[in-house]
């Protein structure tokens, strides 16, 4: 039988499946959420599925070890997409969802072309947006250009008081506190006198995981001289001046460094949250009220926005999928854990947890490592598989 669908002057013809033909999975997005959903998919429906990924780009960076690379450590790890989706025997092009028709089950790119699925998970990833105008909001795929001046200047006696902040919508927190330990450090070294002042909306250092985690977090802040500011709301009226709320409390810096502000990537046809466009998804991570579309990571309105929580929110995705294209599974639900890596001190410190009610619970914290592979992103499809590959130079 012959389908054939209008879109805006395009006409589109498909053809139905039968029982013999793989059912298409198309996967928006090139980062953790996409690639994890994508490799689950091979290993659990095998060639019950054909694979199409939809990239922005051509590569996958390993993000959360950015943080280093303003401090003269080797550069994050970079991967070819190519090379994956060979592995994967999936197909890769290069563009971005622009909409979805799930009446008729289409994506429109932003290349201009309808594609078919028969199930969809979008892996989109969020929007950072810059909060402070008076401030030098973090970018990772930048953070050597935009701190490498600030080093200098703190190892040469420019730069004596300091203020790491994290907005009021706040994404994952952990890359600032890194920055804040490494740089105490590297002042330490150097014999610069530095003052570093960290403001954040948390409760405590860290809270997420938990009382004994962000406790074992405090200890370390406060023995690199890093004076700590919660439940604390900023404003920036001026370059050098916080002000901090509650309370009204000014405070006097030379230089100031943020965390972005994240949105959802607003795609047309999908509903989103109340608040900043993120997609709403249920505990199998299928789009609220949208059959057969599942999205995974920091462009869903589960508040946490981590790589871990991404792989794992595409894990549950999945195996949704693979049970609609036949495979004999019960779909397990999307059950959050966070784990990381805090660096920046001597040793790394290791933190877990189970979120319930917006705090961690059976929280572990340790210098030894707590899971294998010791990996930033705690994936169980995705880790494994980068360790096997050998990464590329920076293109």
């Amino acid at each position: 039988m012959r389908l054939a669908a209008e879109h805006s002057g395009f006409s589109v013809v498909r053809m139905d499946l039968d029982h013999q033909q793989p059912f298409r999975v198309l996967i928006a997005g090139g980062g953790v959420a996409a690639l994890e959903g994508a490799l689950a998919l091979r290993d659990l429906a095998g060639e019950r599925v054909s694979l199409m990924l939809l990239a922005p780009e051509l590569e996958f960076v390993y993000r959360p070890m950015r943080v280093l690379e303003p401090f003269a450590y080797e550069a994050a790890r970079h991967f070819r997409l190519p090379q994956i989706a060979l592995d994967l025997g999936a197909e890769l092009r290069q563009d971005k969802v622009r909409l979805v028709d799930p009446a008729h089950r289409m994506v429109h790119t932003e290349a201009g072309h309808w594609l078919s699925y028969d199930a969809l998970l979008l892996g989109l990833g969020a929007v950072a947006h810059p909060r402070f105008e008076h401030a030098v909001t973090l970018d990772d795929r930048r953070l050597d250009e935009q701190l490498h001046g600030l080093i200098q200047d703190i190892e040469q006696g420019y730069v004596h008081r300091l203020a790491f902040i994290a907005p009021t919508r706040m994404p994952w927190p952990v890359p600032i506190y890194e920055l804040a330990l490494m740089t105490a450090r590297r002042a330490w070294s150097m014999g610069a006198d530095l003052a570093i002042t960290l403001v954040t909306p948390e409760d405590a250092p860290l809270a997420i995981f938990g009382s004994i985690a962000s406790e074992s977090v405090a200890r370390l802040l406060g023995e690199h001289g890093i004076v700590v500011i919660p439940s604390a709301h900023a404003e920036i009226s001026a370059p050098g001046r916080v002000s901090i709320y509650p309370g009204r409390r000014q405070l006097q810096v030379e230089r100031i460094v943020t965390l972005p502000e994240l949105y959802g990537p607003s795609v047309e046809g999908l509903p989103v949250s109340a608040e900043g466009e993120f997609i709403p998804v249920d505990l199998h991570c299928q789009v609220a009220g949208v059959e057969r579309v599942y999205a995974a990571g920091d462009a869903t309105s589960f508040a946490v926005k981590h790589g871990g929580i991404a792989a794992q929110q595409a894990d549950a995705a999945a195996e949704a999928i693979a049970a609609l294209a036949g495979v004999a599974l019960e779909p397990k639900p999307f059950q959050p854990i966070i784990r990381a890596i805090l660096l920046g001190a001597e040793k790394p410190l290791y933190l877990s947890a189970h979120i319930t009610g917006g705090h961690g619970s059976a929280s572990k914290v340790s210098h030894e490592p707590l899971w294998a592979p010791q990996t930033k992103i705690v994936a169980q499809y995705l880790s494994p598989y980068l360790e096997s590959l050998e990464p590329v130079g920076l293109s």
